[in-house]
Protein backbone atom coordinates (compact mmCIF):
# COMPACT_ATOMS: atom_id res chain seq x y z
CA UNK A 1 0.00 0.00 0.00
CA UNK A 2 2.79 2.38 0.92
CA UNK A 3 4.72 1.49 -2.23
CA UNK A 4 1.62 2.07 -4.37
CA UNK A 5 1.06 5.46 -2.78
CA UNK A 6 4.67 6.43 -3.37
CA UNK A 7 4.39 5.32 -6.97
CA UNK A 8 1.20 7.31 -7.34
CA UNK A 9 2.80 10.46 -5.94
CA UNK A 10 5.80 9.91 -8.24
CA UNK A 11 3.56 9.63 -11.29
CA UNK A 12 1.63 12.75 -10.30
CA UNK A 13 4.91 14.65 -9.72
CA UNK A 14 6.34 13.59 -13.10
CA UNK A 15 3.04 14.44 -14.73
CA UNK A 16 3.19 17.96 -13.31
CA UNK A 17 6.75 18.39 -14.60
CA UNK A 18 5.76 17.18 -18.06
CA UNK A 19 2.71 19.43 -18.05
CA UNK A 20 4.92 22.43 -17.21
CA UNK A 21 7.44 21.59 -19.96
CA UNK A 22 4.97 20.76 -22.69
CA UNK A 23 2.68 23.63 -21.70
CA UNK A 24 5.39 26.14 -22.60
CA UNK A 25 4.40 28.47 -25.46
CA UNK A 26 6.66 30.31 -27.85
CA UNK A 27 5.64 33.98 -27.91
CA UNK A 28 8.42 35.27 -30.18
CA UNK A 29 10.46 33.64 -32.91
CA UNK A 30 12.50 31.67 -33.39
CA UNK A 31 14.70 34.05 -35.35
CA UNK A 32 18.27 33.84 -36.61
CA UNK A 33 21.26 36.04 -35.81
CA UNK A 34 24.98 36.37 -36.69
CA UNK A 35 25.11 34.09 -39.70
CA UNK A 36 28.66 32.94 -40.52
CA UNK A 37 30.19 30.10 -42.50
CA UNK A 38 30.54 28.04 -39.31
CA UNK A 39 27.88 29.24 -36.86
CA UNK A 40 24.39 30.63 -36.24
CA UNK A 41 22.58 32.08 -33.23
CA UNK A 42 18.97 30.96 -32.69
CA UNK A 43 16.76 33.10 -30.46
CA UNK A 44 13.17 32.77 -29.20
CA UNK A 45 10.93 33.88 -26.33
CA UNK A 46 8.61 31.73 -24.21
CA UNK A 47 5.93 32.40 -21.63
CA UNK A 48 7.50 30.02 -19.10
CA UNK A 49 11.18 30.05 -18.09
CA UNK A 50 13.11 26.86 -18.90
CA UNK A 51 16.46 25.78 -20.24
CA UNK A 52 17.15 26.19 -23.97
CA UNK A 53 17.82 23.43 -26.51
CA UNK A 54 18.17 23.54 -30.30
CA UNK A 55 18.11 20.21 -32.14
CA UNK A 56 19.42 20.39 -35.70
CA UNK A 57 20.78 18.49 -38.68
CA UNK A 58 21.07 18.53 -42.45
CA UNK A 59 17.79 16.64 -42.87
CA UNK A 60 14.43 17.62 -41.43
CA UNK A 61 13.88 13.97 -40.56
CA UNK A 62 17.15 13.63 -38.65
CA UNK A 63 17.90 16.35 -36.12
CA UNK A 64 20.82 14.43 -34.67
CA UNK A 65 22.82 17.38 -33.27
CA UNK A 66 22.05 19.50 -30.23
CA UNK A 67 23.21 22.75 -28.68
CA UNK A 68 21.90 23.96 -25.35
CA UNK A 69 22.03 26.55 -22.59
CA UNK A 70 21.26 25.22 -19.10
CA UNK A 71 19.99 28.39 -17.38
CA UNK A 72 16.27 28.95 -16.94
CA UNK A 73 14.99 31.90 -18.99
CA UNK A 74 12.17 33.15 -21.18
CA UNK A 75 14.66 34.85 -23.53
CA UNK A 76 16.45 31.97 -25.23
CA UNK A 77 19.75 32.43 -27.09
CA UNK A 78 21.63 29.40 -28.36
CA UNK A 79 24.81 29.43 -30.43
CA UNK A 80 25.21 26.65 -32.98
CA UNK A 81 28.91 26.22 -33.79
CA UNK A 82 31.02 23.85 -35.84
CA UNK A 83 28.64 24.10 -38.82
CA UNK A 84 29.66 23.43 -42.42
CA UNK A 85 29.91 26.34 -44.82
CA UNK A 86 27.25 27.01 -47.46
CA UNK A 87 25.00 24.29 -46.04
CA UNK A 88 21.29 24.07 -45.28
CA UNK A 89 20.34 23.00 -41.76
CA UNK A 90 16.96 22.11 -40.30
CA UNK A 91 16.24 22.70 -36.62
CA UNK A 92 13.75 22.72 -33.76
CA UNK A 93 13.65 24.68 -30.51
CA UNK A 94 12.66 23.51 -27.06
CA UNK A 95 14.17 22.40 -23.79
CA UNK A 96 15.57 19.28 -22.16
CA UNK A 97 12.05 17.84 -21.88
CA UNK A 98 11.52 17.96 -25.63
CA UNK A 99 10.75 20.00 -28.72
CA UNK A 100 8.33 22.92 -28.54
CA UNK A 101 8.41 23.99 -32.18
CA UNK A 102 10.02 22.75 -35.37
CA UNK A 103 9.04 21.27 -38.71
CA UNK A 104 10.35 21.30 -42.28
CA UNK A 105 9.85 25.09 -42.47
CA UNK A 106 12.47 25.61 -39.74
CA UNK A 107 15.70 25.84 -41.70
CA UNK A 108 18.60 28.17 -42.50
CA UNK A 109 21.73 28.32 -44.62
CA UNK A 110 25.26 29.09 -43.49
CA UNK A 111 27.47 31.56 -45.37
CA UNK A 112 29.97 30.51 -48.02
CA UNK A 113 33.61 30.31 -46.96
CA UNK A 114 34.88 33.92 -46.69
CA UNK A 115 36.23 35.06 -50.02
CA UNK A 116 34.23 32.56 -52.07
CA UNK A 117 32.39 34.12 -55.05
CA UNK A 118 28.67 33.37 -54.99
CA UNK A 119 25.47 34.88 -56.33
CA UNK A 120 23.92 36.46 -53.26
CA UNK A 121 20.26 37.36 -52.69
CA UNK A 122 19.39 39.77 -49.90
CA UNK A 123 15.92 40.88 -48.83
CA UNK A 124 16.34 44.53 -47.86
CA UNK A 125 13.48 46.41 -46.16
CA UNK A 126 13.58 49.92 -44.77
CA UNK A 127 11.20 51.81 -42.50
CA UNK A 128 9.00 48.75 -42.53
CA UNK A 129 7.74 48.96 -38.96
CA UNK A 130 4.14 49.93 -39.62
CA UNK A 131 2.59 46.59 -38.63
CA UNK A 132 -0.21 47.22 -41.10
CA UNK A 133 -1.59 45.92 -44.39
CA UNK A 134 1.13 47.70 -46.37
CA UNK A 135 3.86 45.80 -44.55
CA UNK A 136 1.99 42.54 -44.98
CA UNK A 137 1.51 43.22 -48.71
CA UNK A 138 5.27 43.73 -49.17
CA UNK A 139 5.93 40.55 -47.19
CA UNK A 140 3.51 38.52 -49.28
CA UNK A 141 4.85 39.93 -52.56
CA UNK A 142 8.39 39.03 -51.54
CA UNK A 143 7.42 35.50 -50.48
CA UNK A 144 5.68 34.94 -53.80
CA UNK A 145 8.52 36.43 -55.87
CA UNK A 146 11.26 34.52 -54.04
CA UNK A 147 9.49 31.18 -53.72
CA UNK A 148 11.70 29.47 -56.29
CA UNK A 149 14.91 31.39 -55.44
CA UNK A 150 14.92 32.28 -51.74
CA UNK A 151 17.10 35.01 -50.28
CA UNK A 152 20.26 34.21 -48.34
CA UNK A 153 19.57 36.67 -45.54
CA UNK A 154 17.54 39.73 -44.60
CA UNK A 155 18.58 43.33 -43.89
CA UNK A 156 16.49 45.85 -41.95
CA UNK A 157 17.48 49.47 -42.65
CA UNK A 158 16.09 50.93 -39.41
CA UNK A 159 12.74 52.26 -38.20
CA UNK A 160 11.85 48.62 -37.81
CA UNK A 161 9.02 49.33 -35.34
CA UNK A 162 6.93 52.49 -35.14
CA UNK A 163 6.56 54.78 -33.35
CA UNK A 164 9.20 54.41 -30.66
CA UNK A 165 10.85 51.03 -31.16
CA UNK A 166 9.37 49.60 -27.98
CA UNK A 167 9.27 45.87 -27.32
CA UNK A 168 5.48 45.57 -27.98
CA UNK A 169 5.93 47.57 -31.20
CA UNK A 170 8.69 45.21 -32.30
CA UNK A 171 6.42 42.29 -31.53
CA UNK A 172 3.70 43.64 -33.81
CA UNK A 173 5.85 45.09 -36.60
CA UNK A 174 8.55 42.43 -36.83
CA UNK A 175 7.84 39.16 -35.06
CA UNK A 176 4.10 38.95 -35.73
CA UNK A 177 4.53 40.22 -39.31
CA UNK A 178 7.41 38.01 -40.53
CA UNK A 179 7.28 34.83 -38.40
CA UNK A 180 8.04 32.30 -41.16
CA UNK A 181 10.69 34.43 -42.87
CA UNK A 182 12.48 35.13 -39.59
CA UNK A 183 12.91 31.45 -38.81
CA UNK A 184 14.52 30.92 -42.23
CA UNK A 185 16.44 34.12 -43.05
CA UNK A 186 19.18 35.40 -40.74
CA UNK A 187 18.48 39.07 -40.07
CA UNK A 188 20.92 41.98 -39.79
CA UNK A 189 19.91 45.51 -38.84
CA UNK A 190 20.97 49.11 -38.48
CA UNK A 191 19.54 51.57 -35.96
CA UNK A 192 16.91 54.04 -37.19
CA UNK A 193 15.70 57.16 -35.42
CA UNK A 194 12.43 55.54 -34.35
CA UNK A 195 14.33 52.54 -32.94
CA UNK A 196 16.62 55.02 -31.21
CA UNK A 197 13.81 56.75 -29.35
CA UNK A 198 13.84 53.87 -26.86
CA UNK A 199 17.46 52.77 -27.24
CA UNK A 200 20.85 54.22 -26.36
CA UNK A 201 23.91 53.45 -28.48
CA UNK A 202 26.37 54.69 -25.88
CA UNK A 203 25.25 52.08 -23.35
CA UNK A 204 23.84 49.61 -25.92
CA UNK A 205 20.59 49.41 -23.99
CA UNK A 206 16.92 49.44 -24.94
CA UNK A 207 14.67 47.12 -26.95
CA UNK A 208 16.71 47.39 -30.18
CA UNK A 209 19.88 46.22 -28.44
CA UNK A 210 18.00 43.58 -26.46
CA UNK A 211 16.45 42.09 -29.60
CA UNK A 212 19.45 41.93 -31.92
CA UNK A 213 22.68 39.98 -31.36
CA UNK A 214 25.16 41.88 -33.53
CA UNK A 215 28.92 41.21 -33.72
CA UNK A 216 31.26 43.28 -31.58
CA UNK A 217 34.45 41.18 -31.67
CA UNK A 218 34.65 40.42 -35.41
CA UNK A 219 32.75 37.17 -34.87
CA UNK A 220 31.51 37.34 -38.48
CA UNK A 221 34.59 38.92 -40.09
CA UNK A 222 36.03 42.40 -40.36
CA UNK A 223 37.55 44.36 -37.50
CA UNK A 224 36.17 44.33 -33.95
CA UNK A 225 34.10 47.44 -33.17
CA UNK A 226 33.43 46.57 -29.51
CA UNK A 227 29.86 47.83 -29.93
CA UNK A 228 26.64 46.63 -31.55
CA UNK A 229 25.91 50.19 -32.72
CA UNK A 230 28.22 49.71 -35.74
CA UNK A 231 29.93 46.57 -36.98
CA UNK A 232 31.03 44.64 -40.05
CA UNK A 233 30.66 41.12 -41.37
CA UNK A 234 31.55 39.01 -44.40
CA UNK A 235 29.30 36.91 -46.61
CA UNK A 236 31.33 35.01 -49.20
CA UNK A 237 33.28 37.63 -51.14
CA UNK A 238 31.19 40.57 -49.87
CA UNK A 239 32.25 42.77 -46.96
CA UNK A 240 29.43 44.65 -45.21
CA UNK A 241 29.93 47.66 -42.96
CA UNK A 242 26.94 48.78 -40.87
CA UNK A 243 27.00 52.27 -39.36
CA UNK A 244 24.88 54.13 -36.81
CA UNK A 245 23.76 57.41 -38.37
CA UNK A 246 21.40 58.28 -35.51
CA UNK A 247 22.99 57.99 -32.09
CA UNK A 248 26.77 57.58 -32.50
CA UNK A 249 29.37 60.30 -33.11
CA UNK A 250 29.40 60.96 -36.85
CA UNK A 251 32.52 63.16 -36.89
CA UNK A 252 35.68 62.02 -38.64
CA UNK A 253 37.51 62.04 -35.30
CA UNK A 254 34.82 59.96 -33.56
CA UNK A 255 35.16 56.28 -32.73
CA UNK A 256 32.77 55.07 -35.44
CA UNK A 257 34.49 56.60 -38.46
CA UNK A 258 37.92 55.91 -37.01
CA UNK A 259 36.87 52.27 -36.74
CA UNK A 260 35.48 52.38 -40.30
CA UNK A 261 38.83 53.55 -41.67
CA UNK A 262 40.63 50.73 -39.89
CA UNK A 263 38.10 48.11 -40.92
CA UNK A 264 38.27 49.04 -44.60
CA UNK A 265 42.07 49.20 -44.52
CA UNK A 266 42.17 45.48 -43.69
CA UNK A 267 39.30 44.35 -45.94
CA UNK A 268 40.28 41.94 -48.72
CA UNK A 269 36.82 41.10 -50.13
CA UNK A 270 36.12 42.37 -53.68
CA UNK A 271 32.58 43.62 -52.97
CA UNK A 272 32.04 46.37 -50.39
CA UNK A 273 28.51 47.26 -49.23
CA UNK A 274 27.73 49.93 -46.62
CA UNK A 275 24.46 50.18 -44.68
CA UNK A 276 22.98 52.86 -42.42
CA UNK A 277 19.67 54.64 -41.91
CA UNK A 278 19.94 58.31 -42.98
CA UNK A 279 20.61 58.64 -46.75
CA UNK A 280 23.46 60.82 -48.04
CA UNK A 281 21.42 61.72 -51.14
CA UNK A 282 17.63 62.07 -51.08
CA UNK A 283 14.84 64.35 -52.24
CA UNK A 284 12.00 62.14 -51.00
CA UNK A 285 10.23 62.60 -47.69
CA UNK A 286 13.53 63.98 -46.36
CA UNK A 287 16.06 66.39 -47.89
CA UNK A 288 19.77 65.59 -47.74
CA UNK A 289 20.64 69.21 -48.57
CA UNK A 290 19.27 70.51 -45.27
CA UNK A 291 19.13 67.76 -42.61
CA UNK A 292 22.05 67.39 -40.23
CA UNK A 293 22.49 63.63 -39.93
CA UNK A 294 22.19 63.18 -43.69
CA UNK A 295 24.76 65.91 -44.31
CA UNK A 296 27.12 64.41 -41.70
CA UNK A 297 27.04 60.98 -43.36
CA UNK A 298 27.59 62.46 -46.82
CA UNK A 299 30.45 64.74 -45.78
CA UNK A 300 32.16 62.48 -43.25
CA UNK A 301 31.43 58.82 -44.03
CA UNK A 302 31.23 58.88 -47.82
CA UNK A 303 34.79 60.16 -48.45
CA UNK A 304 36.16 57.23 -46.44
CA UNK A 305 33.97 54.75 -48.29
CA UNK A 306 34.76 56.27 -51.69
CA UNK A 307 38.47 56.15 -50.93
CA UNK A 308 38.26 52.41 -50.33
CA UNK A 309 36.05 51.72 -53.36
CA UNK A 310 32.55 51.19 -51.96
CA UNK A 311 30.20 49.51 -54.43
CA UNK A 312 26.78 49.97 -52.87
CA UNK A 313 25.22 52.02 -50.06
CA UNK A 314 21.82 50.99 -48.68
CA UNK A 315 19.82 53.41 -46.52
CA UNK A 316 16.25 54.06 -45.34
CA UNK A 317 14.56 57.05 -43.62
CA UNK A 318 13.20 58.76 -46.76
CA UNK A 319 9.88 57.10 -47.50
CA UNK A 320 10.25 56.61 -51.22
CA UNK A 321 12.29 54.38 -53.49
CA UNK A 322 15.33 56.21 -54.89
CA UNK A 323 18.31 54.81 -56.76
CA UNK A 324 21.26 57.03 -57.60
CA UNK A 325 23.60 56.77 -60.52
CA UNK A 326 27.05 55.38 -59.74
CA UNK A 327 28.27 58.47 -57.87
CA UNK A 328 31.80 59.20 -56.68
CA UNK A 329 33.33 62.15 -54.84
CA UNK A 330 30.16 64.22 -54.39
CA UNK A 331 29.89 65.56 -50.83
CA UNK A 332 28.14 68.91 -51.31
CA UNK A 333 24.52 69.85 -51.86
CA UNK A 334 22.58 68.66 -54.88
CA UNK A 335 23.24 71.92 -56.71
CA UNK A 336 26.99 71.27 -56.69
CA UNK A 337 26.83 67.90 -58.48
CA UNK A 338 29.24 67.81 -61.44
CA UNK A 339 27.76 65.27 -63.84
CA UNK A 340 31.00 64.78 -65.71
CA UNK A 341 33.19 64.32 -62.65
CA UNK A 342 30.83 62.75 -60.09
CA UNK A 343 28.67 60.35 -62.10
CA UNK A 344 30.82 57.42 -63.13
CA UNK A 345 28.14 55.44 -64.92
CA UNK A 346 24.78 56.45 -66.35
CA UNK A 347 23.47 52.91 -66.78
CA UNK A 348 21.20 50.83 -64.59
CA UNK A 349 23.65 47.96 -63.95
CA UNK A 350 21.14 45.33 -65.07
CA UNK A 351 22.30 42.35 -67.10
CA UNK A 352 18.96 42.41 -68.91
CA UNK A 353 19.27 46.08 -69.89
CA UNK A 354 22.45 48.04 -70.55
CA UNK A 355 24.71 45.61 -68.76
CA UNK A 356 26.72 45.04 -65.64
CA UNK A 357 29.59 47.35 -64.85
CA UNK A 358 32.81 45.49 -65.52
CA UNK A 359 35.82 45.11 -63.30
CA UNK A 360 38.70 46.46 -65.37
CA UNK A 361 41.90 44.60 -66.00
CA UNK A 362 44.67 45.31 -63.52
CA UNK A 363 46.78 47.10 -66.14
CA UNK A 364 43.90 49.31 -67.23
CA UNK A 365 43.05 50.24 -63.68
CA UNK A 366 46.58 51.00 -62.54
CA UNK A 367 47.29 53.07 -65.64
CA UNK A 368 44.31 55.26 -64.85
CA UNK A 369 42.22 54.13 -67.81
CA UNK A 370 39.35 52.65 -65.82
CA UNK A 371 37.80 53.00 -62.40
CA UNK A 372 37.59 50.19 -59.88
CA UNK A 373 34.53 48.13 -60.70
CA UNK A 374 33.50 44.55 -60.08
CA UNK A 375 32.34 41.67 -62.26
CA UNK A 376 28.65 41.64 -61.65
CA UNK A 377 25.42 43.55 -61.51
CA UNK A 378 23.39 45.04 -58.71
CA UNK A 379 19.76 44.27 -59.47
CA UNK A 380 16.64 44.95 -57.47
CA UNK A 381 13.11 43.64 -57.64
CA UNK A 382 9.76 45.20 -56.92
CA UNK A 383 9.67 43.29 -53.66
CA UNK A 384 12.77 44.88 -52.18
CA UNK A 385 15.31 42.17 -52.98
CA UNK A 386 18.87 43.02 -53.92
CA UNK A 387 20.81 40.49 -56.00
CA UNK A 388 24.60 40.65 -56.27
CA UNK A 389 25.31 38.49 -59.30
CA UNK A 390 28.86 37.30 -59.77
CA UNK A 391 30.47 37.13 -63.22
CA UNK A 392 33.89 35.93 -64.44
CA UNK A 393 36.68 38.04 -62.92
CA UNK A 394 39.21 40.28 -64.61
CA UNK A 395 37.10 41.47 -67.48
CA UNK A 396 38.74 44.04 -69.71
CA UNK A 397 37.15 47.44 -70.06
CA UNK A 398 35.50 48.33 -73.32
CA UNK A 399 33.23 51.10 -74.44
CA UNK A 400 30.30 48.71 -74.40
CA UNK A 401 30.99 47.51 -70.87
CA UNK A 402 32.46 50.41 -68.95
CA UNK A 403 30.91 53.85 -69.37
CA UNK A 404 32.91 55.35 -66.50
CA UNK A 405 35.08 58.37 -67.11
CA UNK A 406 38.83 57.98 -67.05
CA UNK A 407 40.82 58.50 -63.88
CA UNK A 408 42.75 61.70 -63.42
CA UNK A 409 46.31 61.60 -64.77
CA UNK A 410 48.62 59.57 -62.57
CA UNK A 411 46.19 56.72 -61.94
CA UNK A 412 43.77 56.00 -59.09
CA UNK A 413 44.01 57.45 -55.58
CA UNK A 414 46.38 55.58 -53.29
CA UNK A 415 43.73 54.01 -51.05
CA UNK A 416 41.67 52.87 -54.01
CA UNK A 417 44.76 51.39 -55.65
CA UNK A 418 45.60 49.57 -52.40
CA UNK A 419 42.01 48.34 -52.10
CA UNK A 420 42.04 47.02 -55.66
CA UNK A 421 45.26 45.08 -55.18
CA UNK A 422 44.06 43.57 -51.91
CA UNK A 423 40.60 42.72 -53.25
CA UNK A 424 41.67 40.96 -56.47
Amino acid sequence: MTRKLKSGFLLIFLGLLASSAWGQTITRGPYLQQQTDHSMIVRWRTDVATDSVVRYGTSSATLNLTSSEPGSTTEHTVLLSGLSADTEYFYSVGNAAGTIAGDSSYHFGTSPVPGTPANTRIWVIGDSGTANSNARAVRDAFKSWSASEPADFMFMLGDNAYNNGTDPEYQAAVFDTYPELLRQLPVWSTLGNHDGYSADSGTQTGPYYDIFDLPTLAEAGGQASFTEAYYSFDYGNIHFVVLDSYDSDRSTSGNMLQWLEGDLAMNDKPWLVAVWHHPPYTKGSHDSDTEGRLIDMRQNALPILDAWGVDLVLTGHSHTYERSYLVDGHYGTSGTLDVGANILDIGDGSETSDGAICRPSLDAFLSGGCRLRHPGAIQNSGSGEILLRHSPPHQSCSSGQDRASAQAPGGPPAKRREAYLRRL
